[in-house]
């Protein structure tokens, strides 16, 4: 065991004769080291292998922290005794930032930072056990964007965590390749559980509720990283995500009407099944084009349409009662009704037609609607019952605990 990975185990004093040995005595009338600069220091001194270990308790940190080792794992108590509190942060843009290889955090949480709670950039082999993030004031626009939020990397799980109070994401992949979601709880963000511009994720057992949306889906222009596919959605709870958006202005998640189950926007190959949606009172699963309502776009290799997207096997109960998105109202003005349990956009890629666009298979009772990008809406199921071949169950080496 290294020095670094005995660090945080040992009382106050020992630590402190472990990061001075070596550089000679400190002057008598030496400060002590505060528990910021010695997990800094930890992290800047760390070695492939090192485990960095986070006593129980509320640490106080005024500055971001950061890891650029590969190999190393972040340890704490528990989400609930390991705390990481930011919240009298001043500088930095998030709380932990980390751009290395093989990298293993569990066991603690994050707090009130001033931005991104934990970013993982451009890393392999990531994985994030039972992490706490939370902004404690409940949703604020203040609040940071993104809780869990890795970035261009591959190789990503995210196991047991909670995220709280995101102004964007609470747990957020994005534009990247392989990845697990699952067992996690995702409550009072704007987004739950994000999945963008990425390919081949695993989105399973979680819960999604109390979010503007619960879990969305996302292929967005102007990234460096293309292509979203390859998604499956099961065996999830995604329930009464009806928190009025408060995200800052400008932000595409801004576009989120609150009341929003699942929301798949230009992405293609999505399979969605055996979850239970619940009163979600925008609707509870809608599906559409980036171009939607008019938006357009100026990347020439972003393509807007969603296709091969295939929901089978799933529960609905209650939502729609409440739309917030414009055709949805509109359609909800129109008929009296709720709004069905399904909605498509409707707008096709020019010179394709419905079939095995959009699938619907063993939905019990569901309802749908065609929104036919806005002009008069179809509700007949029939030209949608059709099935797609099921996606493969995403597969990676992953450490043990």
């Amino acid at each position: 065991m290294t020095i670094t990975t005995r660090l945080l185990l040992y009382p106050f004093t020992f630590l402190l004769l472990f990061i001075l040995a070596g550089c000679g005595q400190p002057e008598p009338d030496a400060p002590p080291l505060t528990f910021e600069e010695i997990l800094q220091t930890s992290l800047i001194a760390a070695e492939p292998g090192d485990i960095i270990e986070i006593p129980p308790g509320i640490h106080e940190f005024s500055r971001s922290l950061s890891l650029n080792v590969d190999g190393v794992t972040i340890r704490g108590a528990g989400m609930d005794q390991s705390i990481l509190s930011f919240r009298n942060q001043q500088q930095g843009a998030e709380g932990l930032l980390v751009s290395a290889d093989d990298f293993i955090i569990q066991d603690l949480a994050i707090e009130d930072t001033i931005g991104d709670a934990l970013k993982i950039n451009q890393s392999n082999n990531v994985t994030i056990r039972r992490v706490r993030t939370e902004w404690t004031g409940g949703p604020q626009t203040t609040n940071g964007a993104y809780g869990i939020y890795p970035v261009q990397s591959a190789n990503v799980l995210i196991d047991g965590a909670v995220a709280i109070g995101a102004s964007d994401a609470g747990i957020y992949v994005g534009q990247s390749r392989q990845i697990i979601v699952r067992n996690s709880r995702a409550e009072y963000n704007v987004a739950g559980i994000e999945i963008e511009n990425s390919t081949y994720a695993d989105v399973y057992n979680n819960v999604a509720t109390n979010n503007t949306g619960g879990i969305l889906v996302f292929d967005l222009p102007g990234l460096p990283v293309q292509g979203g596919q390859a998604t499956r959605v099961h065996h999830n709870q995604v329930y009464a995500n009806n928190t009025e958006n408060f995200a800052p202005a400008g932000n595409i998640v801004a576009n989120v009407p609150p009341g929003t189950g699942l929301l798949i926007l230009a992405n293609d190959n999505i399979e969605v099944f055996e979850n239970q949606f619940t009163d979600n009172g925008n609707v509870n699963i809608m599906i559409y084009s980036y171009v939607l309502g008019g938006r357009s776009f100026d990347d020439p290799d972003y393509d807007p349409y969603p296709e091969q997207i295939y929901i089978h096997d799933n529960s609905f109960s209650g939502g729609g009662t409440s739309p917030r998105h414009p055709m949805l109202m509109a359609l909800h003005e129109k008929t009296g009704e709720r709004i069905p349990d399904i909605a498509w956009g409707g707008i096709l890629r020019p010179g394709t037609e419905n079939r095995d666009l959009i699938c619907l298979a063993n939905n019990g009772d569901a309802s749908f609607v065609n929104l036919n990008g806005g002009g008069e809406p179809g509700f007949d199921l029939g030209p949608h019952g059709c099935t797609l071949p099921g996606l493969q169950e995403i597969s990676f080496p992953i450490p043990e605990e």
